[in-house]
């Protein structure tokens, strides 16, 4: 331990601060600038300026949000057509999922129904169900479900 403090002790250069994790990272980009802290956001600014693709992917992130919160699919197509100019693999492979099916996609994000509630029942009974180990039928899991509900 001694070997590794005291050189840090006698140089003249001051310690750097541990770099943000990926995570941390990744989590000032998701969230809404906002509702950033000032730090946070500094520190987030600074990250950018280092690495020019995440600062690309930084902005794609948060027009898509804006699409997604604003019911603005019809700009989907700028969107995509941005994704495209930039040489990200990540939003490329995204970029060509949603143009499989690009009108689906535009109505989901334009279109004020949403299938959650649905999704959450379904996600509560498979819950339900995997809670059982397979060691009861239908009827039993139709109790299960009635009661929890």
């Amino acid at each position: 331990m001694r070997a590794y403090i005291c050189p840090k002790r006698t140089s003249t250069q001051p310690v750097q601060p541990r770099p943000p994790s990926p995570r941390t990272v990744a989590g000032w980009i998701l969230r809404h600038p906002d509702n950033l802290p000032e730090t946070d956001h500094l520190q987030l600014k600074a990250v950018l300026a280092r690495c020019p693709e995440l600062d690309a992917l930084t902005g794609h992130v948060r027009f898509f949000a804006q699409m997604l919160t604003g019911r603005e699919g019809e700009r989907l197509p700028q969107w995509l057509e941005a994704v495209r100019r930039d040489d990200l693999p990540g939003p490329h492979t995204l970029a060509t999922g949603l143009e499989r099916d690009l009108d689906a996609v535009i109505a989901g994000l334009t279109l004020p129904w949403s299938s959650g509630a649905v999704e959450g029942h379904v996600n509560r009974i498979k819950m339900l169900k995997r809670q059982m180990y397979g060691r009861a039928g239908f009827d039993l899991l139709r109790k299960r479900v009635l009661l929890a509900g």
